[in-house]
């Protein structure tokens, strides 16, 4: 991996491919290595950029707080260290979260954007009660709460399945520190409520959805989807919050055909 200085802090990105620039945005406790399948596959057809955000990864932490408006600001100094002038951006989980605050900070820089398993409404007042006892139980038992967390995010049924790849997981989150941790939570929990920008976004929008997801509010999902002027969307059914995982060719295939279509525009 490569890296640059974010306010003397290094941050780290790892990029291959030519062409068109897709950029790949990990979630809560994930690092970039998530998209190891994905960007083998697009950077076949594509330049594909992948970032450690801040405080995970091997990239260093750069305040108490890490709101989506400061990691959208990190990731738009790697694009521009790295001359992108126009990119496709797809986000998993608090990545889409980066990728809203991306899009109403450098709107110009965009060709379209994926929420793949994310949505733009802010925590409601029991949503920010819960991240606060979570960053107490981070405080006291970071690998305990790791060790739990990571499993919950796949349905009950398909934990055995994956369960070489949640060991992985879970080992790679581990590794994140403690303050890293803290400092996610904190910035979505004050994140904003982005669905006036969905609805006034010009270019085309990707929701990837799963029907098991715990972290998604179903009936929120639904109202999303008709936000945007121009949406495609991929539901799936027996899916959880780790489509990437669980559902990998199917959402590859899905976004290398959004790709095409949002850069012909």
């Amino acid at each position: 991996m490569k890296s640059i200085l974010y306010n003397d802090k290094k941050i780290f990105f790892a990029e291959s491919g030519k062409g068109k620039t897709i950029v790949l945005l990990h979630g809560f406790t994930e690092t970039s290595k998530i998209w190891d399948s994905f960007r083998d596959q697009l950077s076949e057809s594509f330049r594909v950029i992948v970032i450690d955000l801040a405080g995970h990864g091997k990239s260093e932490s750069l305040e108490p707080v890490h709101s989506m408006e400061l990691q959208a600001d990190v990731v738009y100094e790697v694009l521009k260290q790295r001359k992108v002038k126009k990119c496709l951006m797809i986000g998993h989980s608090m990545g889409g979260y980066v990728t809203l605050a991306f899009a109403s900070k450098y709107p110009e820089m965009l060709k379209g954007l994926c929420l793949f398993h994310s949505h733009p409404f802010p925590d409601s007042p029991e949503d920010r009660k819960n991240r606060n006892r979570t960053i107490k139980v981070v405080e006291q038992d970071k690998f305990g709460f790791v060790a739990r967390f990571i499993p919950s995010l796949f349905p009950e049924g398909s934990r055995r399945k994956f369960g070489k790849e949640i060991k992985m997981l879970v080992k790679r989150a581990k590794e994140i520190p403690k303050e890293g941790i803290i400092a996610a939570l904190e910035g979505m929990k004050i994140r904003r409520n982005q669905s006036a920008l969905l609805k006034s976004i010009s270019v085309p929008v990707l929701f990837i959805l799963g029907l098991k997801d715990p972290k998604a509010p179903l009936d929120l999902l639904w109202k999303m989807v008709s936000l945007p002027q121009r949406s495609e969307c991929l539901i799936l059914r027996n899916v959880g919050h780790m489509g990437y995982i669980e559902a990998l060719e199917e959402t590859l295939r899905m976004i290398k055909g959004f790709a095409r279509k949002a850069f012909k525009k």
